[in-house]
C-alpha cells in the first residue's frame, strides 16, 4: 500500500492544518484538537501567519515556511484563499490535500468557477484533493483524525465512504456505544477530483479495510466507479446507499454537493453489475454494517423464520416478500426432523411456528434443523417473551446452535424487561440482534442481494452476440450521412434501416412527399397500410393526429395524406414535416405492444430499457433498465423484473408470446449501443409480440457526432469482451493457436490448464506448491476486469473442445502508471515460442494503455524466463533481501 498513489491521503507520516487557530468553536481549533486526541502517530503541524503555535502545535505563516516537506495539507480557510494555498502546496511539495471549506460548485455559477481554478492550480501541480465541502478523513489506526466532528473512531475493519459528512458523524455516534470500528472514514463533499472510484480501489487493496460502506449523491467517472466497484466486490462485501431516488432528491444532492446526478433506475442496473448490494434507508445502511462487523457471510436468499409467535412470524414473511426475499421451501427430511420434536399444532411450514409456551429444547430443535437444511440459507429466530418463556435460556441455546453453522443466523428478542439479558448474550457473540422482526429481514435482504448480485458480476458479454454478424458498416454509413447532413434524428426511414442492419423485424414501409407518392408506396406494399407522418421533431405521432390506420384503398391514402399533414401543421406548426411513411398494416391478434429503447444517462452513458410499449408508455410507467453490453442471464432478468412479462405467458386464451425472440432482439439492441457510439437515444415502439415472433412497427433514432480522439466502447460504463483483441498465431509445426482476452467462462479450461502443470512449472509460476486452484483464485483469474488488467488465454481445439495452452496476464500496479506481468505455458509447448508471443501481445497492449512500465518477479531457478525477459528487453536486476528472486523491468516509454 505504501506504493499507492494515494498513499499521502491515507497513510501520511506528516499533517499540515493549514487556518489553525485557538478560537473556540473555530473548524482550525477543532481540527487540531481532533488529531491531538487521536494520537496521531506521524508530525503534526499548524499553518498561520497569525500564531506561533496552536494547543502547542507548532505553527507557520505559509506552507513553503514549514521546516519539511509534508504528506497531508488539510485546509479550512476561506474559499477564496484555498487556491493560493494549494500553490503553496505544490511548490512545497504536499501532493495531497483535504479541503474542508464549503463555497464551491454547490454554490452556482460563481462557486464552480472558483472551483475549476482550484483543480487547474492542483493539476499542475500533482496535488490531490479530497473535498471540497467535507469534514475530512479519518484512518484510526494510525491516529489520523483531520475531521471536524466532535470525537474519535474505533479501529475496526469497515470502509465508510460518504458525500454527506452529517451521515458519518451519524454513523460515527451509532458505532462508538455498539463497538464497531473503522478502517477509514472518508467524507468527500463535492468529490471535485478524487471520486468514489479512486477511493474504493485504495479500500479494496488496503489490508486494513475487510468491508465498505458507501452513501453517494452522484459521482463524476463512471467507468472508473464501476470497474473499482467490480473488483473491490470481488473480495469485499460492498453496500451502497444512494440518495436523489426521485426527481426532489436529486435536486437537493445537486445543491448539496453539485455532483451530476443521473436517472436512479440506471444506477441501479449499474450497481447490479458490479457485485455491490444497495440499500434505501439509513437503517438498512446501520443494519448492514452491524452485519458485516459481525462477519455475516452470505450464502444464499432462501429465508427460514422460527418463531414462538405466529404475528412477529407473519410481519417478518411479509417484509421478506416485500424486499424479494424468498422464504425457504423445507426439505422432506427436515419437516419430518420438525414434526418429531415440536407439538402436533406447529405450523408445519415457513415461518416455523414453535408455539408459544416453546422452551430452549424445543428451539434447539428447530433451529438446529434449519441450519443442516441445504435448502436454507439464512435463519431468522424470534422470541416474544410468553408466560412459559425462558428468554436468557433459549438466547444461550440459540448460540450454541449458531456456534455449529457457518450459515447466516439473525434473532429478534422482543419487548424490553424480560429480553435484555438475552439481547446482551447476542451482541457479545456478534450474533445481530434486533427488537422487531422488519430490520432483522432487511439486514437478511443485504446479506442475500450481496449473494444474488456476485452471480451477476461474473457476467461479461461481447459486444456481438453469438447470433448471425450484423451488417455495422451499412449501419454506420447511415449515421454518417446524417451527420455530415446535419441532422440529430434519422427519418423514419433511416430508423428501421438501421434496425434491419442489425437483423431486427421491421414491418415494410416506404416514404412518401406527397399524395400521390403515397398512393404509389401503398399499390407497392399492398392494402391495408399505416400512414404515419415523418418529422425529425414530433416523437408521439398520436397525440398530433399523425397516425392513420386501416387505410384500404388509393382515395382512402390520398385523403388521408392531405387532412393528416393539414391537421398535423395546424397543431405543430414549428415542427419540420418532410412527408410521411406508409408501412404494411400488421394484423397479429394476439400481439402485445412492448417497448425497447436506449436512453443516455448523463453519468452511466447509454443503457437499455424494456417494458411496456403501445401509446400509454409513460402512463404505465413500466420499464426495466439494463446496462450494455447484455447477455442471455442479463436479458433475462430485465424481462422478468417488469410487469408485462406477466402478459407474455399464456393467457384468457392467448398462447404464450416467443420470449427467446424478444431476448434475441434486446440482445440486437445490446449490440447497437456497442458498436454504434453515436446513438443517444433510440424507441421501438410498438413492439409488436405474439406466438410466431416480433415486428417492429415503428421507431425513432437520435444521434450526435463524436470525438474522433475516442477510443472504441469509452461510451460505455461497462467495458465489454474484447473481441477486436482475438487473433490466431501458427506455431512452427502448423498448429494453430487462438489467442484471445480470458473470461469468466473458461474457468474449466483455467483449471484443467494449472493442473496439468508440472510439479516444476506450478513451482516457478506460484513460487509455491500449488496442486489446484481454489474457487476463490479461479474467479480472480477468470473474471477480469478489461479495465485495469489483461490475460491472453492460447487455445487450440481438440476434441471439439478449447484446451488452454498458455497464458500472460498483466495488472495495473496501485501506483496506477505500471503493470505487473506473469507469464506460464503448458509443459508440452515450452520452448515452441508460445510464450514469446504471449508476452508481445501483453507489452503491446500494457503500450496502448499508456502505462510507463512493466515489472515481474522471477525466481533465479528460471532461467529460461529470465532469458526470455532479457531477450524482449527487459532489465534484469537483485531484489534486495531475497537471492532467490530476480526483478525483470521493461520501459514502456
Amino acid at each position: 500500500m505504501s506504493d499507492h498513489y494515494l498513499s499521502r491521503l491515507f497513510e501520511p507520516s506528516s499533517v499540515a492544518i493549514v487556518g489553525a487557530t485557538e478560537r473556540s468553536g473555530a473548524v482550525g481549533r477543532v481540527l487540531i484538537e481532533n488529531m491531538l486526541s487521536a494520537g496521531f502517530k506521524g508530525e503534526l503541524y499548524g499553518v498561520n501567519p497569525g500564531h506561533e503555535s496552536v494547543l502547542g502545535v507548532p505553527c507557520y505563516p505559509s506552507m513553503l515556511k514549514l521546516p519539511k516537506r509534508v504528506d497531508l495539507a488539510v485546509v479550512a480557510t476561506r474559499a477564496e484563499a484555498v487556491r493560493d494555498v494549494i500553490e503553496d502546496c505544490g511548490r512545497a511539495g504536499t501532493k495531497a490535500a483535504v479541503i474542508i471549506t464549503a463555497g464551491f460548485s454547490e454554490t452556482g455559477a460563481a462557486g464552480a468557477a472558483l472551483e475549476l481554478t482550484l483543480l487547474a492550480t492542483a493539476r499542475a501541480h500533482g496535488v490531490r484533493l479530497v473535498g471540497p465541502n467535507c469534514l475530512g478523513i479519518m484512518r484510526p489506526e494510525i491516529g489520523l483524525n483531520a475531521t471536524f466532528g466532535r470525537g474519535n473512531a474505533k479501529a475496526g475493519s469497515l470502509g465508510l465512504v460518504s458525500q454527506s459528512g452529517a451521515l458519518c458523524t451519524a454513523m460515527l455516534d451509532w458505532a462508538r456505544p455498539n463497538g464497531i470500528g473503522f478502517s477509514s472514514v472518508i467524507s468527500l463533499g463535492g468529490s471535485a477530483d478524487v471520486d468514489f472510484g479512486e477511493i474504493v480501489d485504495y479500500l479494496a487493496s488496503d489490508p486494513r479495510t475487510e468491508h465498505i460502506l458507501l452513501y453517494i449523491e452522484g459521482i463524476r467517472d463512471a467507468r472508473r466507479f464501476v470497474s473499482a466497484l467490480r473488483a473491490a466486490a470481488r473480495a469485499k462485501p460492498v453496500i451502497v446507499m444512494k440518495s436523489g431516488r426521485h426527481p426532489t432528491g436529486v435536486r437537493a444532492a445537486v445543491s448539496h454537493t453539485g455532483a451530476m446526478v443521473g436517472a436512479d433506475d440506471v444506477f441501479d442496473a449499474a450497481l447490479k453489475r458490479t457485485g455491490a448490494v444497495r440499500v434505501t434507508t439509513i437503517g438498512q445502511h446501520v443494519a448492514a454494517a452491524h452485519a458485516l462487523s459481525s462477519r455475516v457471510r452470505p450464502r444464499g436468499e432462501r429465508l427460514a423464520i422460527v418463531t414462538n409467535g405466529g404475528g412477529p412470524g407473519v410481519l417478518a414473511a411479509d417484509r421478506a416478500a416485500d424486499l424479494g426475499v424468498p422464504l425457504a421451501e423445507l426439505s422432506t427430511q427436515t419437516v419430518e426432523r420438525l414434526r418429531g420434536a415440536l407439538p402436533g399444532n406447529w405450523s408445519q411450514g415457513n415461518p416455523i411456528d414453535v408455539i408459544g409456551d416453546a422452551d430452549a429444547t424445543r428451539y434447539t430443535a428447530a433451529v438446529s434443523a434449519c441450519l443442516a437444511d441445504p435448502a436454507i440459507d439464512g435463519v431468522l429466530v424470534i422470541l416474544t417473551p410468553q408466560a412459559m418463556t425462558a428468554p436468557t435460556e433459549v438466547a444461550r441455546a440459540v448460540i450454541e446452535c449458531a456456534h455449529g453453522s457457518d450459515k447466516p443466523l439473525f434473532t429478534t428478542w422482543m419487548g424490553e424487561e424480560q429480553v435484555r439479558e438475552g439481547r446482551a448474550l447476542f451482541e457479545a457473540e456478534g450474533i445481530p440482534v434486533f427488537r422487531t422482526p422488519e430490520p432483522a429481514v432487511e439486514m437478511f435482504a443485504s446479506v442475500s442481494a450481496f449473494y444474488r448480485n456476485q452471480r451477476l458480476l461474473l457476467e461479461t458479454p461481447g459486444p456481438l452476440s453469438e447470433q448471425q454478424a450484423p451488417d455495422v458498416g451499412a449501419a454506420t454509413k447511415i449515421i454518417e450521412a446524417a451527420i455530415k447532413a446535419g441532422t440529430t434524428v434519422l427519418s423514419g426511414a433511416d430508423s428501421k434501416a438501421l434496425l434491419a442492419a442489425f437483423h431486427i423485424p421491421i414491418a415494410r414501409s416506404l416514404p412518401a412527399r406527397n399524395g400521390d407518392e403515397a398512393v404509389k408506396a401503398a399499390e407497392s406494399l399492398g392494402f391495408p397500410v399505416v400512414m404515419k407522418i415523418d418529422s425529425p421533431d414530433i416523437t408521439h405521432k398520436t397525440e398530433v393526429g399523425g397516425v392513420r390506420l386501416n387505410l384500404s384503398d388509393a382515395d382512402e391514402v390520398r385523403a388521408s395524406y392531405t387532412s393528416m399533414v393539414a391537421g398535423v401543421r395546424r397543431r405543430r406548426p414549428q415542427a419540420r414535416i418532410t412527408g410521411v411513411t406508409v408501412e404494411t398494416m400488421v394484423g397479429r391478434a394476439n400481439a402485445r405492444e412492448l417497448m425497447m429503447g436506449v436512453l443516455t444517462d448523463p453519468v452511466f452513458g447509454p443503457a437499455i430499457t424494456f417494458g411496456t410499449g403501445g401509446t400509454a408508455v409513460e402512463v404505465y410507467a413500466d420499464r426495466a433498465v439494463g446496462l450494455p453490453p447484455l447477455n442471455s442471464l442479463l436479458v433475462h432478468e430485465m424481462i422478468r423484473s417488469t410487469r408485462v412479462s406477466k402478459l407474455l405467458g399464456a393467457f384468457r386464451g392467448m398462447p404464450p408470446a416467443n420470449v427467446a425472440a424478444i431476448e434475441s432482439v434486446l440482445l440486437r439492441v445490446s449490440e447497437m449501443v456497442c458498436e454504434l457510439p453515436w446513438i443517444r437515444e433510440m424507441d421501438i415502439n410498438p413492439l409488436l409480440a405474439d406466438e410466431y415472433g416480433l415486428i417492429a412497427a415503428d421507431a425513432r433514432v437520435v444521434i450526435a457526432p463524436r470525438s474522433p480522439a475516442a477510443r472504441q466502447y469509452d461510451h460505455m460504463a461497462i467495458h465489454p469482451y474484447p473481441v477486436n483483441l482475438v487473433s490466431e498465431w501458427r506455431a512452427a509445426d502448423g498448429t494453430v493457436v487462438t489467442i484471445r482476452p480470458i473470461r469468466p467462462e473458461d474457468a474449466g479450461i483455467e483449471r484443467e490448464f494449472v493442473q496439468a502443470l508440472s510439479p516444476q512449472a506450478k513451482y516457478l509460476r506460484f513460487m509455491g506448491s500449488v496442486k489446484d486452484l481454489t474457487p476463490t483464485m479461479l474467479a480472480r483469474f477468470t473474471q477480469v476486469d478489461y479495465d485495469r488488467e489483461m490475460a491472453l488465454v492460447g487455445v487450440i481445439h481438440e476434441e471439439g473442445r478449447e484446451k488452454q495452452v498458455g497464458v500472460a496476464r498483466y495488472i495495473i500496479n496501485p501506483d496506477a502508471t505500471s503493470c505487473e506481468f506473469a507469464v506460464v505455458v503448458a509443459t508440452s509447448w515450452q520452448g515452441r515460442g508460445l510464450a514469446r508471443h504471449l508476452m508481445l501481445q501483453l507489452v503491446g497492449l500494457a503500450r496502448e494503455r499508456g502505462l510507463s512500465s512493466m515489472i515481474g518477479h522471477v525466481l533465479t531457478a528460471n532461467p529460461r524466463m529470465l532469458e526470455l525477459a532479457q531477450s524482449l528487453g527487459f532489465i534484469i536486476q537483485e531484489t534486495p533481501g531475497d537471492p532467490a528472486v530476480r526483478l525483470a523491468r521493461l520501459d514502456l516509454r
